[in-house]
Parts: C-alpha cells; structure tokens; sequence
C-alpha cells in the first residue's frame, strides 16, 4: 500500500475497465477521486463504490473532444474537491479499419479523443501542480504503440504521441516536482477487450511469456505506485505491464 492521503486525482474514462480499477485502487491507497467520463450514470456508480472505502469521491461528465467540457469538468473538481494532484489520462477510443479504408471523420475522432484531448485536460491542471509544487500525471498509452497493430493506424498515432508527450512535459515540469509517466498495458480483459473474437484472443495470448492475459488490477496497481512518493524520483518513463508481450 502506499499512501496517497490528502491527494485529490482525477481519472478520465473512469467509468468502467482500467479506469474504474485505477479510480478504486487511488482511493483504497487514500486519495479522494473524480471519475470523469462520457457516461455520467456509470461514474456515479464508481463514485459510490469509493465513498464506500471511505473517500471523497466525484463523478463528472467530460468529452475529451470539447475543449468548454474538460475546462468545466477540471473547474467543478477543483471547486468540490480540491486542487488535482494527481492525473490519470485513461480514457480512449477505437474506430479501427485499414489504412487505405480509414474514413477522416474516424482518424480525427481517435486523434481528438485519445491526444488532443490528453493535451487540453494536462494543459488544465498543470497550474495546480505548479502551484502546489507536486504533481503527479500518468498517461495510459499501450503496448501496440510500440509493436504496432494491423487496423489500428489512427488508434496507434495516438498512442504513440502520448509516448512523446510525456517525455516532453515530464522535461519541461521537472524542476516544479512534477513526474509524467506513461503505462503500456498489453492484453487486459476489459469491456473493450470482451468482444474480441476468440481466434484472435487466441493469438495475442500466444504472444504472452506469462501465458494469461492482464486485469485491470494490474494496470491500476502500476498507476498507484507512479502516483506515490515512493516513485518521486521516476519520470519521463513508459512502464509496461504486458506479461512480457513486449520487450
């Protein structure tokens, strides 16, 4: 356990999967949480899920494609919770297809949502963190990021630009106290991973070294320990937490 007592993070895509594992694990270590996403219901369920360890806890509704959302979302945080010390940039989108098949409207969908929005919600909070003198900002990319994937050309150039990102904050916020690392999860049994087909399954299991696939307990553990004093002297980093799928 580490602890987080008197942080305030947010988590971003919050309402289900990682997100939702990640937002239960802050709070289990003692940060009170705001779980940001599209679907306010499903965050209010996560929220009631972390008042029942004991914390604080919020649940906003945010779209990482609207630039007034996220201002709104951060402002009602900070308003009713408190300055954000911790960020966890999770939330993301897929509209895979072929390159050559790829419409506009869905590279620019996966590009707003899962980069551009990471950069108008870190722009957001940063301020605090400076403020505060300590910060914490963790950014979901993902092992195919690195690997590359067939189909996923828009999905990956995010991803991949999540990687660049954090090394460029975590250089341009370092001397404020304020680490930026990104996590690579591999194959992590998720809602978004559920509807796989089984031969595909298959096949990214047998690209596994530990032979399983990973949870989103996992991934949530690696955030609360990037987000502790214990990894105060780690940043510009990518974690991976894939199983040995990548190496």
């Amino acid at each position: 356990m580490f602890s987080l007592a008197g942080q305030v993070a947010l988590v971003t895509g919050g309402s289900q999967g990682i997100g939702r594992a990640t937002a239960l694990a802050l709070a289990e270590n003692g940060a009170d949480v705001a779980v940001m996403a599209r679907s306010l219901d499903k965050c209010e369920a996560v929220a009631e899920e972390i008042r029942a360890l004991g914390r604080r806890a919020l649940a906003v509704r945010g779209d990482l494609e609207s630039a007034e959302e996220i201002q709104a979302a951060v402002a009602r945080v900070a308003a009713e919770l408190g300055p954000i010390g911790i960020l966890v940039n999770n939330a993301a989108i897929t509209k895979d297809g072929l390159m050559l098949r790829m419409k506009r409207e869905d590279w620019d969908a996966v590009i707003n949502t899962n980069l551009t929005g990471v950069f108008l919600l870190t722009q957001q909070i940063l301020p605090m963190m400076t403020k505060a003198r300590r910060g914490r900002i963790i950014n979901l990319t993902s092992v195919v990021a690195q690997s590359g994937n067939v189909g996923q050309v828009n999905y990956i150039s995010a991803k991949a630009g999540i990687i660049g990102m954090t090394k460029a904050v975590a250089r341009e916020y370092a001397a404020r106290n304020i680490t930026v690392n990104a996590i690579a999860p591999g194959y992590i049994e998720t809602p978004m991973t559920a509807v796989m087909a089984a031969a595909a399954r298959d096949a990214m299991l047998s690209q596994i070294p530990l032979k399983r696939p990973g949870t989103d307990r996992d991934v949530a553990a690696a955030v609360a320990f990037l987000a502790s004093d214990e990894a105060g002297y780690i940043t510009g980093q990518v974690l991976n937490v894939n199983g040995g799928m990548y190496m």
